[in-house]
């Protein structure tokens, strides 16, 4: 299976395929705007990305051609490269949480778990504070998928949002250790100021991870009863 390694030419060639990862199916052109590299360089990352099996060409004829115009080539990810990057994380991830589990117990875990979020919560709170209600989730989507998890948001059709989290960097290690998954599903709940809901995971065999929104009013009656009890 290939590997996602450092260094400049392995380095760019990573972040190629993690822009298709996240964005695609992409075009080159659009590649190379985002990463500033010339067309040669582009076709040259993208030859070799083809050739490892971690990427497949795909094409699209542009909307409202019906026939006519030359179809758009674009470039997808294929299993092999997602799961590269799945593995890259994942088996660190793993060993250093056996590792903490075998030394400290799983509440131990859990306090990990908790302080690896604790960082995006921290950049994002100050922000959430001036976004309006209705705008938050798709904040946190944008958020999420700078961090790698190709996030996006939705309405839901029972009302609320959906948060749709398509790659999961760590999924084997959540598998074994669902602490990962419910710390991070706590964060939602306090970044967003509302309760949330996850419906599925990657680590559990789902297709993408799924987290349901309540409507911004619960959050605001839950937040009501809390302040009316630490009143009494």
């Amino acid at each position: 299976m290939p590997t996602i390694e450092p260094g400049s030419e392995r380095g760019t060639r990573a972040r190629v395929a993690r822009l298709i990862l996240e964005h695609g199916p992409v075009a080159a052109a659009a590649l190379g705007e985002r990463l500033g590299l010339t067309p040669a360089a582009v076709r040259r990352h993208l030859d070799a990305l083809l050739a490892d099996g971690m990427i497949e060409p795909r094409t699209v004829r542009p909307r409202g051609q019906r026939g006519r115009g030359r179809p758009a080539k674009l470039f997808a990810i294929t299993d092999a490269g997602r799961s590269a990057f799945e593995h890259a994380y994942d088996d660190l991830a793993e060993s250093a949480l056996r590792f903490i589990a075998e030394r400290m117990g799983q509440d131990a875990v859990a306090d990990f778990a908790r302080s690896q979020v604790s960082s995006l919560r921290r950049r994002l709170e100050p922000a959430m504070r001036t976004v309006p209600a209705d705008q938050r989730v798709q904040v946190l989507a944008q958020a999420l998928s700078v961090e790698g998890y190709a996030a996006s948001a939705s309405k839901a059709k029972s009302g609320g949002d959906q948060l749709c989290q398509h790659h999961c960097p760590v999924a084997h290690a959540a598998a074994e250790f669902p602490q990962l998954c419910e710390a991070e599903t706590e964060a939602f709940a306090q970044l967003l100021g509302t309760p949330v809901q996850r419906l599925a995971t990657i680590a559990h065999g789902d297709g993408v991870c799924t987290t349901h929104v309540s409507p911004q009013t619960l959050g605001d009656s839950a937040h009501r009863d809390k302040s009316k009890e630490t009143g009494r």
